[in-house]
């Protein structure tokens, strides 16, 4: 029985390639985002949340703080979590769209603060407008290796919480924890459904 495929990392090369090719992502450090799974929220696909304040403070002027987040020696600013709608009715190209989507959010400082001009509530249409041709133009250069993974259908393994961090510490003598790690994750068992064929694949 072959292995099941770690899909954090065909994310992490979704977005390494797409730090590297596109300019409107070149401020996007993939070692700084981590990608996990996680529960159902409506219908959203992912989501990605910040894991600091702005230009990387763990503190804000109101004296919060946040956890440190590290993932093998790197500090981590985002969390791009995948929700099972992404998983189990989902084509390649939604998979790959969902993953720009979450990346359209995160501000151009890449300080662990999200850009509000893109926030949807505040760009409405105009959010749309501004993501959809980049979709489309990365959508017809996406390398096939890049794009293998998430046209994938059997069970993968990915990256989730044992112990989620606090969006905020809530006092200077809190009893929560400081430090979120790898100790912190595990890797488990999901099953993707991909909707479509692999024509898009064979196009290649």
């Amino acid at each position: 029985m072959s292995r099941r495929p770690a899909f954090s990392q065909t994310v992490r090369l979704l977005i390494a390639h797409v730090a590297a090719t596109l300019k409107e992502f070149r401020h996007v450090d993939p070692n700084a985002i981590l990608v996990v799974a996680g529960e159902a929220r409506r219908a959203s696909r992912g989501t990605v949340k910040p894991l600091c304040f702005a230009k990387a403070s763990r503190r804000d002027r109101h004296g919060r703080r946040k956890p440190l987040v590290t993932f093998h020696g790197h500090r981590v600013l985002y969390a791009i979590t995948l929700r099972p709608l992404f998983f189990r009715k989902s084509t390649p190209r939604q998979r790959v769209a969902t993953i720009l989507h979450e990346l359209f959010h995160i501000s151009p400082a890449f300080d662990g603060t999200l850009d509000h001009r893109r926030r949807h509530a505040q760009a409405g249409d105009g959010f749309d407008e501004a993501f959809a041709p980049i979709e489309r133009r990365y959508w017809k250069r996406i390398p096939p290796e890049v794009l293998e993974g998430f046209a994938y259908d059997g069970e993968v393994r990915v990256l989730q919480w044992l112990e989620k961090p606090q969006s905020w510490l809530p006092s200077e003598r809190t009893t929560h924890r400081l430090h979120y790690s790898e100790k912190h994750l595990f890797e488990g068992v999901v099953r993707m459904k991909t909707r479509t064929p692999r024509a898009r694949l064979a196009a290649h």
